[in-house]
């Protein structure tokens, strides 16, 4: 399986991983028991998800039977917004770590570069984007300098062997580097045809941080919640489909996915379907033609389906 060298420790990161975004919380731990037996290496998940302790099951299970060994597989989470708070941090972390049944995390993010109010995990878990559980969302006048720092002594500590940021642009990644002790291993950001991010992505290369795209299918990931921006379809989208038709017996789905993967890209499609499992995981035997890449890559719409920039209304500002 390809891989990635993460820059600090040199661990080996796989090329593609299974996203657990949405993946049904009842069947979740045969999913990923299944996703690991078909030889997926990475687990991507996070606190928010609602899932952590579902896919520990499944990983625990597939450890015990010898599907795979702990070391075998990478296994990414991320902390949530309202845990920015420097005494919330590792507190965090360990908790997520029992769910998971793990000792260390091989990758831990900062989810988004927002802090919220905090919600003690016994009162709610996850606690979401509100602070009421409905309506109310409240903002904590935490710096993100020091939620970095705290994300740092993870590290330290043995809880995480590799520590990275989530959802965050250029200007404040230049900003991070700046004060970080240990540089940021992994960025996580929206990336598709629609929204290639390639000054993002050259910024990352020329610092030696690897990427990894979610919703690499563009809109489709966001139907079910109404905020697809009625985007048409990638995958239904017909220079796709004319692309795929090159490589015998490749989806629309695996070229999308291969679009990033060929330049070292990380991608972690979900699926809660086993064939498209399987077919996500196997995209990686074609290779592109350069010209096929660049049809792709100028779909380009700025379309930004999760935007942590923008601000809603609802926030009280330091609350």
């Amino acid at each position: 399986m390809a891989t990635i060298a993460l820059s600090r420790t040199g661990q080996k990161m796989p090329l593609v991983g299974f996203g657990l975004w949405k993946v049904t919380k009842s069947s979740t731990a045969d999913t990923v028991y299944k996703a690991l037996q078909a030889g997926y290496r990475l687990l991507d998940g996070a606190g928010d998800y609602g899932n952590e302790k579902e896919a520990g099951e499944g990983l625990a299970r597939a450890i015990k039977d010898g599907v795979v060994k702990r070391e075998e597989v990478f296994v990414t989470s991320k902390l949530w917004n309202t845990f920015h708070a420097k005494e919330h941090v590792a507190k965090l972390a360990r908790k997520q770590l029992a769910d998971w049944q793990l000792e260390y995390f091989d990758l831990f993010l900062i989810h988004f570069p927002i802090s919220l109010k905090y919600v003690d995990p016994e009162t709610r878990y996850p606690p979401e984007w509100f602070y009421d559980g409905k309506s109310q969302v409240e903002l904590q006048n935490t710096p993100y300098e020091e939620t970095y720092h705290a994300m740092e002594t993870l590290v330290d500590e043995g809880l995480a062997k590799n520590i990275g940021i989530s959802n965050v642009n250029g200007s404040l990644l230049i900003d991070i580097l700046r004060y970080a002790r240990i540089k940021p291993a992994v960025l996580q950001v929206e990336l598709h045809p629609y929204l290639p991010q390639e000054q993002l992505v050259t910024l990352c290369k020329k610092y030696d941080i690897a990427i990894t795209a979610y919703c690499s299918f563009g809109p489709a990931s966001w139907l079910e919640l109404d905020m697809h921006k009625h985007v048409p379809s990638l995958l239904d989208h017909d220079v796709v489909a004319q692309v795929a038709k090159k490589y015998s017996g490749k989806t629309p789905a695996q070229v999308l996915l291969r679009w990033a993967s060929q330049r070292g890209i990380a991608v972690i499609p979900k699926s809660n379907n086993h064939d498209r499992l399987v077919q996500n995981l196997n995209h990686t035997d074609i290779t592109l033609d350069e010209a096929d890449i660049a049809t792709l890559t100028s779909l380009n719409q700025n379309a930004r389906f999760n935007d942590p920039g923008s601000i809603d209304p609802r926030i009280a500002i330091f609350a």
